[in-house]
């Protein structure tokens, strides 16, 4: 395991687990469903259909579990900060209920799992926290506990909870779970190869017909032809549906270091204050547990994200006694405009592809329900009102009429205005180890100036629907201010929904 861990440096789950090998695609293939993506939503769904008794392929553009999913909490919970004070107004006592339930019979799904397929992958039983500090908060703890009894929960207030500060109040919810996600979907990835489900990495889609049967093309050529399809790319690479004018994304930051076995808090906790606290821990080395702490929402593309890393760090400081910082990451998840996730069918027209997206932070639960969600709608067995939940034609104007004009403000503002703002006159302003978006005969591109002084410029356009893309200087990376595309300072991508590099400019 690393001693430390830069901005831009491996997960703890990626660190601590060993690299996946599984093939590219070298042949045009057939089977029943496709899948799109590696992460929780991707395998779980894929794990599901097998059973069901569907040929599968999965096909991912990287490798798997190391996306989103690599970069997680890793909080198995139905406990979502707010959400049920938010559900109940949104959709009714009924729809809270609906959300509570199938939520929860994911965190338990995941735990039959772990026990039927013998799986090693920490997991941890734990009370869940949404906890507040101020006593201007009491009011929303005390709304969000009566709401999680009504949907269902033994939720309970109190006043104290095991964290080595002092809290005004919180809400507690017991059986709830925290596990090492890539410990977790390899073995499930192994047992679903075995059982002859076809894993394809570095395998990147870039074109989908939609038909009876669907055919997908691949980066290379390739092609795959299936019945089904399932879009479950953190962020849907195909526009068609138009999801992204109600997808939000966001990054948050993570740090994590060593405590003491016998100061484990032993839950998992968040706090919509302080712009996001969240914390847990895993096991680490012989008497000493790793002490997770994520936080400082940000929107991709947004500056200063070195100092957002500080003032997370510094709040770990101040409230555990911890070890030398041992690692520190980011990761990204998209929030729908009514903090529902979009599952089931892609768009009105659709009738074989399907999508799992809109997570809000809460994957690990929302990727299992959806992998469930999925396989019933694909093979026609019983649904209950959870399709109707999480159908991504839905439209509810009264809960997301206001976020919805935010969202595509924001964007518009950042399309418009990114191009009327002023851009670093020359390439000579750039110092070593940061970049900035430089007019270069006329063209903006984005310059990245290495620590020897070379220069590295690629197109300043987002590759997705042509936003200007900003430089975050902590993760040293290229990130698109409107649908949260992420580039590498030579323009290959990170993150999706951008299926094509930026191109190389030569300065």
């Amino acid at each position: 395991m690393s001693s430390s861990r830069a901005m831009g440096g491996e997960s703890y789950w990626m660190d601590s687990t060993g690299p996946t090998r599984y093939p590219w695609l070298a042949g045009d293939q057939t089977a029943d469903v496709a899948v799109i993506g590696g992460g929780i939503a991707g395998l779980s769904a894929a794990w599901e259909l097998l059973r069901a008794g569907r040929s599968v392929v999965v096909l991912e553009a990287d490798r798997i579990a190391a996306g989103v999913t690599g970069y997680t909490t890793a909080k198995l919970s139905a406990l979502h900060t707010l959400i049920y004070t938010q559900l109940t107004r949104s959709v009714g006592a009924d729809g809270a209920r609906t959300y509570a339930r199938s939520q929860q019979n994911a965190v338990e799904h995941v735990a039959g799992i772990v026990a039927e397929l013998g799986i090693d992958c920490e997991l941890e039983r734990r009370p869940a926290f949404t906890w507040a500090d101020s006593a201007d908060r009491v009011g929303e703890i005390h709304a969000e506990a009566e709401a999680a009894r009504e949907a269902g929960f033994s939720a309970t207030l109190v006043t104290e909870a095991p964290l080595p500060f002092p809290i005004a109040a919180a809400v507690r919810v017991e059986d709830q779970a925290q596990f090492h996600p890539r410990k977790y979907l390899l073995a499930l990835a192994e047992e679903m190869t075995r059982r002859g489900v076809d894993i394809f990495e570095q395998t990147r889609v870039v074109g989908l017909s939609e038909g009876e049967p669907c055919r997908l093309e691949m980066e290379n050529g390739r092609t795959v032809t299936v019945q089904d399809v399932v879009v479950a790319t953190h962020y849907p690479v195909f526009d068609r549906a138009l999801l992204f004018a109600r997808l939000e994304p966001q990054r948050e930051l993570a740090v994590a270091a060593p405590i003491s076995a016998d100061q484990d808090p032993r839950g998992v906790f968040i706090s919509p204050e302080d712009n996001t606290r969240s914390v847990r821990s895993a096991p680490y080395t012989s008497g000493t547990r790793l002490l997770i702490v994520t936080g400082e929402k940000f929107k991709p593309g947004a500056p200063g994200v070195s100092s957002r890393m500080e003032r997370l760090e510094a709040w770990l400081r101040e409230r555990f006694d911890v070890g030398p910082t041992a690692y520190r990451w980011a990761t990204q998840d998209n929030t729908t405009t009514d903090k529902i996730p979009y599952v089931g069918l892609f768009h009105p027209g659709s009738r074989h592809v399907f999508v799992a997206t809109g997570f809000g932070g809460w994957g690990m639960s929302g990727g299992v329900m959806a992998g469930r969600l999925l396989t019933a709608l694909i093979t026609g067995a019983e649904v209950g009102p959870e399709a109707e939940l999480y159908d991504p034609r839905r439209l509810r104007p009264l809960s997301e009429a206001g976020a919805l004009l935010t969202q595509q403000a924001s964007v518009a503002r950042h399309f418009v205005g990114d191009r009327a703002r002023s851009f670093r006159d020359s390439v000579d302003d750039i110092e070593p180890g940061s970049g900035a978006v430089v007019r270069v005969r006329g063209e903006r591109c984005a310059v990245y100036r290495d620590e020897s002084g070379r220069t590295h410029a690629v197109s300043a356009t987002c590759t997705h629907l042509g936003c200007i893309v900003a430089f975050n200087d902590a993760e040293r990376a290229w990130e698109c201010p409107c649908h949260g595309s992420r580039f590498a300072i030579d323009g290959a991508i990170l993150q999706g929904p951008a299926n094509t590099p930026l191109e190389n400019r030569g300065i």
